[in-house]
């Protein structure tokens, strides 16, 4: 029987055919379209928060929970980002004089001021996000903000480690996110001796009992499923 041979290495490259670079520049200048498309409308949109930050027009004030200052903003954009605030200015409460205030009692100043800055512009800068994400996700939470919660959301999901591993658990539970909880949990479990013997676990379990007893019983689940897959 003759034996099949292989054709050499040579012959196999001369086979591939290098792809024209024609399109290229094509494709560069369609990027670049895109980028210049996404630049004009970064800029229109900022012209809302030119108008917070100059204080253009504003006609509601609303009012932290530390007796700290009023903060002035536009009814229109409270209401297009929020559907409670919708809601309560639609009322005939807030259906009068520019003087009328809204008290936002669980937000201190500083928070209040995140809260204003992303809504009006989508995003935070790191150092803000990091010091407010819990009381911006629960503020999020009570307001109905959807894109603020996934925000704060994916934040905490990158982020998440053995020191605020339990924060994340509690917010969660909070506002009934259970992406957020099932992987604080699974994280929990898998770095158990970092965060049981903690300082910070020995003030949660009197706090949250019922969180304390999920996460036993995450860890009894994670030991008998790591014994099935032995056997």
């Amino acid at each position: 029987m003759k034996q099949l041979t292989r054709p050499p290495i040579l012959y196999l490259l001369r086979q591939i055919r290098p792809q024209p670079l024609a399109n290229i520049p094509r494709w560069m200048i369609s990027m670049k379209d895109r980028e210049s498309e996404l630049n004009e409308k970064i800029s229109f949109l900022s012209s809302f928060v030119a108008l917070y930050k100059d204080q253009i027009l504003t006609d509601i004030q609303l009012k932290p929970g530390n007796e700290g200052p009023s903060l002035s903003a536009h009814r229109a954009l409270l209401a297009a980002r929020s559907e409670i605030f919708k809601n309560m200015l639609d009322s005939d409460a807030y259906k009068a004089p520019a003087s009328d205030t809204i008290m936002l009692p669980e937000l201190n100043h500083q928070e209040l001021e995140s809260l204003l800055e992303f809504l009006y512009s989508g995003s935070l800068p790191s150092e803000k996000l990091e010091k407010h994400v819990y009381s911006l996700t629960l503020a999020a939470d009570k307001y109905d903000i959807p894109y603020l919660l996934k925000f704060c959301e994916r934040h905490m999901l990158r982020f998440l480690n053995s020191s605020n591993a339990l924060d994340v658990l509690e917010i969660s539970d909070t506002c009934s996110n259970k992406t957020l909880k099932e992987t604080a949990l699974n994280f929990i479990v898998k770095n158990m001796e970092d965060v049981v013997f903690s300082t910070k676990y020995e003030a949660f379990v009197p706090e949250n009992p019922h969180l304390a007893v999920q996460i036993t019983r995450a860890l009894l689940m994670d030991v008998k499923n790591r014994r099935n897959s032995d056997v």
